[in-house]
């Protein structure tokens, strides 16, 4: 195939648009592969579009090569199926919801398990029917509340959700076997730099679950790694427990003043001056801070939650958001204040927190806050604070929760060293869902004993078309994107470099030799300057650009690797041999 830049639809750009935030939004903007519609909503134009059918190319070529089937199932879709699974209300805002002229409720599909377990509960009525494998490519709507870096996070983007139906636990474990490998498969092809790693499973429910996240610096997810092999999102982190200390002997509980120190900073600076110890000197480890956050709940009700944990620890926002799912979390504000007058802003302390004390307050603790450790708190009056206030004699939780920051240099949870810290899109997430789905829906089959047994399932998404722009922040420099060849518009970009009769001749010479050999090649016959040409030429990214200009009159050509930059001439006659083998190498 041949495409001519003369006839394209296409417009680039020289300058990055005003809202791109991160360089895969800016180059695909720039390069005329998409273009905005409105806030998180793009469109695709013909190159970029190309590059996304490949995306569904290849994992549709890995999930047939696993034996799944493809279905499409509509966007627009009853509320009655969500509303049996909970998730007509777990989504809470990010569930784009609608009416019919009849008042009847609908959503534009975020996820589709309900509808592949009722499909499966229609057909399916036996064991011999399983395993089963189904999937689509579609595309999917939530309603984001910051939409950001263009179509990494969308409120509509194309995703391919698969479900495997197993009749037991067995069956679950190799259909996700199965898609874990086709996974791997999927994004070694896309040329992604990335990590599997441990994760939750938010909203979708099930027990194992894993991410695939690509390498990159504006990605969302923070995850950690070991020396010893161990990954994880940083949402499934657990904190290694200490053991408890004994506190028979503990000091007694002393309130001490300690004037203008409502933070951690202050109250230490303060606490090492005015009472010092005599072992070491006092540091934020030695504090207890106690957090306030109101949960909304997705009907809408909220609730207060006070979270304590050591005073060198941040909350990770996300790390409670996973914890409290499908609870969204909100700051507690001044007015929260006016109604839990017991609350000494700045100098909160154990004594009035817990649903039995004064505040009414649910207290959660911070795992490392175990029986016997001792520390310095807010005594719930302005200017005071409670020293050597010990876990299990002077207060309880009334739960644990990992909510606290991640630090580089924490232990690993399963004792393989000392963490380290990345960043990465998620690319991909696979869930064994087991029986959450099947139980609401009533998805049953006969077993070989002819009883009703329920089936249990796995979900496995990839995020295709977020995958173009991983891909594109994975590889880009400069000067343009840089794309795998796979993925790739066109096979060779031709650049006609110049005007001569000679070079136009033998420009649509090769062309028409690559498209008889099977290679597909981007022509730019534009009538512009050959400068904007070479600009363009790296800034779409195709792997291979091809140089036709006066050196025909020599007889030779360039041949240029867009990644490296480096470029090689090759005799006219050699040419189409010479890109057959790059192409297919």
């Amino acid at each position: 195939m041949i495409t001519r830049m003369s006839n394209l639809f296409l417009r680039t750009l020289r300058e990055d648009p005003a809202d791109a935030e991160v360089p895969s939004h800016q180059l695909l903007v720039r390069a005329g592969y998409v273009r905005r519609a409105a806030p998180g909503i793009y469109s695709w134009l013909p190159l970029g579009y190309r590059v996304l059918r490949n995306v569904e190319r290849i994992v549709r070529e890995e999930m047939d090569g696993i034996g799944a089937q493809e279905v499409h199932f509509p966007a627009l879709l009853p509320r009655e199926p969500y509303e049996a699974s909970g998730r007509w209300t777990e989504y809470g805002d990010n569930l784009f919801r609608l009416k019919d002229r009849k008042g009847g409720d609908y959503l534009l599909g975020p996820t589709h398990e309900e509808m592949f377990t009722l499909l499966v509960k229609d057909i399916c009525s036996s064991y011999k029917s399983l395993p089963l494998a189904l999937y689509q490519i579609q595309t999917k709507y939530r309603d984001e509340a910051r939409p950001r870096a263009g179509i990494l996070r969308g409120r509509e983007f194309v995703m391919k959700d698969s479900y495997s139906f197993d009749i037991d636990d067995a069956g679950l474990e190799a259909s996700y076997q199965r898609h874990r490998e086709a996974y791997i498969r999927i994004f070694d092809r896309l040329g992604l730099r990335y990590v599997i790693v441990a994760a939750t499973s938010g909203a979708m429910g099930g027990s194992a679950s894993e991410e695939f996240l690509a390498d990159s610096e504006v990605g969302e997810d923070t995850y950690v790694r070991s020396p010893g092999g161990y990954a994880a999102n940083v949402e499934a982190v657990t904190t290694p427990v200490p053991d408890s200390i004994p506190f028979d002997d503990e000091l007694p509980a002393q309130i001490r003043d300690t004037p203008d120190t409502p933070t951690i900073e202050s109250l230490v600076a303060l606490s090492n001056t005015s009472f010092p110890r005599a072992d070491r000197s006092w540091t934020a480890a030695d504090t207890l801070k106690n957090l306030i956050v109101t949960l909304r709940m997705p009907d809408g009700t909220r609730e207060a939650l006070a979270i304590g944990l050591p005073g060198d620890r941040e909350v990770d926002m996300k790390r409670l958001e996973a914890q409290m799912a499908p609870a969204e979390i909100e700051p507690f504000t001044e007015e929260d204040f006016r109604r839990h007058p017991t609350l000494v802003k700045g100098y909160i302390g154990p004594g009035v927190l817990g649903t039995a004390k004064s505040s009414g307050i649910r207290y959660l603790l911070d795992p490392r806050i175990v029986p016997g450790t001792r520390w310095i708190t807010g005594a719930d009056a302005h200017g005071k604070h409670v020293f050597d206030l010990t876990a299990g004699r002077d207060f309880t939780g009334e739960g644990v929760v990992e909510a606290a920051e991640i630090l580089a240099g924490d232990p690993a949870p399963d004792g393989s060293g000392p963490l380290s810290l990345a960043r990465g899109i998620e690319m991909g997430h696979i869930f064994q869902l087991g029986r959450k789905y099947a139980d609401a829906l009533g998805l049953q089959v006969l077993d070989q004993n002819g009883k009703l047994v329920t089936v249990t399932m796995g979900s496995y998404g990839v995020g295709v078309s977020r995958a173009v722009a991983a891909v594109a922040e994975n590889s880009h420099d400069d000067k343009g994107l840089i794309w795998p060849r796979e993925l790739a518009p066109a096979d060779v970009h031709l650049v006609m470099a110049g005007k001569w009769p000679e070079v136009v001749a033998a420009a649509e010479e090769i062309a028409g030799e690559l498209d008889a050999a099977g290679i597909s090649v981007l022509l730019d016959d534009r009538k512009v300057s050959p400068g904007v040409k070479f600009a363009d030429a790296e800034l779409l990214g195709v792997p291979t650009i091809l140089v036709v200009g006066r050196g025909v009159g020599d007889g030779t050509v360039e041949i240029k690797d867009r990644r490296s930059g480096q470029g090689t001439e090759v005799a006219v006659g050699e040419v189409v041999d010479r890109l057959k083998a790059i192409v297919a190498s």
